[in-house]
């Protein structure tokens, strides 16, 4: 909508992780090569996480791309839903290295794997298993990614495994349970938010990208989008385009950070809880304890006054829930 007003090509702050808008900032450089590195020296358990929105997928995507485009004969499966029983976790696998599923068992489907994976061997071919999402695995599935692990020669792994994920899968690794897990990782990293100077470099790279040659935010606006946004990219892209959208509307040729606030209302980013919230919890805690402790003791008199004395309390608390549930 906005593209010929902006002199830019196409959109570009759209969410789907586009390789060609791949921004390279010093943690994602290092993860990057940490994967490469990985799959080209076959050190089997890799582990990457972030949070939500910090540009795993992208890293994958772009990490994908530099294997399929390289000479390291490599074939890669991706998984980018592991809500899957181990079955069809094994099939999918097989269908997605263009094999015929024979048998029914789980023991047929991985003999028919292990055989890919010692011919692929032979022909120095590597093959590599990406989850995504992988926080999200099934304790059974995890083990049952463990096992595949176990696919080796006497030299060397025959399948590389690459877990991405929410930084709540290394809290799931670290579990005593999956202690026989933790000690395979070769290789693990951790993708933070951009810095204040990243995030000026990234949206001034997607912007040259989509076609435009000039700065199109003010310095106040990116300052203000990367306080509002944190460095996460998701998000900086999200406040990006709306911010476009309404200086557009408002036919401004360049984006200022009063722009940058009103799109950021709007999405309601950056919005933080009122200072009482942070009593509520406990609030609502010595309230109780004190009723609780009033009705055993029988004091209906004392009780009252209690209650009267508590109003102003009362409507903190329901001021909270507010926040919550609104």
């Amino acid at each position: 909508m906005y593209e010929s007003f902006y002199g830019l090509r196409e959109s570009p702050f759209n969410l789907t992780p586009d390789p060609q808008f791949f921004y390279l900032g010093e943690n994602h450089r290092e993860a990057l090569a940490q994967l490469i590195y990985g799959v080209r020296e076959k050190k089997g358990f890799i582990v990457l996480t972030g949070e939500v929105g910090t540009g795993k997928t992208t890293i994958i995507r772009c990490f994908l791309e530099t294997l399929m485009n390289g000479s390291n004969n490599t074939k890669a499966v991706f998984l980018f839903n592991p809500k899957l029983s181990v079955n069809d976790f094994i099939q999918y696998i097989l269908r997605d290295l263009d094999l015929t599923i024979q048998g029914i068992s789980k023991g047929e489907y991985l003999n028919t794997l292990y055989e890919y994976l010692i011919n692929a061997y032979q022909k120095e071919e590597k093959v590599v298993l990406i989850v995504d999402e992988a926080q999200g695995l099934d304790p059974l599935l995890l083990e049952e990614i463990r096992l595949l692990s176990n696919l080796e020669t006497s030299k060397s792994k025959l399948l590389q495994i690459v877990l991405v994920g929410q930084p709540e899968l290394s809290q799931t690794l670290s579990r005593p349970n999956f202690r026989q897990i933790r000690q395979r990782i070769n290789l693990q990293s951790h993708l933070p938010p951009l810095t204040e100077k990243e995030a000026g470099e990234y949206i001034q790279k997607r912007l040259k990208i989509a076609g435009r040659k000039d700065p199109l935010f003010m310095k106040g606006a990116v300052k203000e989008i990367y306080r509002k946004t944190d460095g996460v990219p998701r998000l900086i892209n999200v406040l990006c385009d709306n911010s476009l959208l309404i200086g557009f509307a408002s036919d401004k040729k360049l984006i200022d950070k009063k722009i940058v606030q009103e799109a950021a209302k709007d999405l309601k980013m950056g919005q933080k809880y009122p200072t009482t919230w942070k009593w509520l919890i406990p609030a609502i805690a010595i309230v109780g304890a004190t009723l609780s402790f009033a009705i055993l003791q029988g004091k209906s008199g004392f009780l009252t006054g209690l209650l009267q004395r508590l109003q102003p309390l009362k409507e903190i608390i329901e001021n909270g829930l507010q926040h919550i549930f609104r």
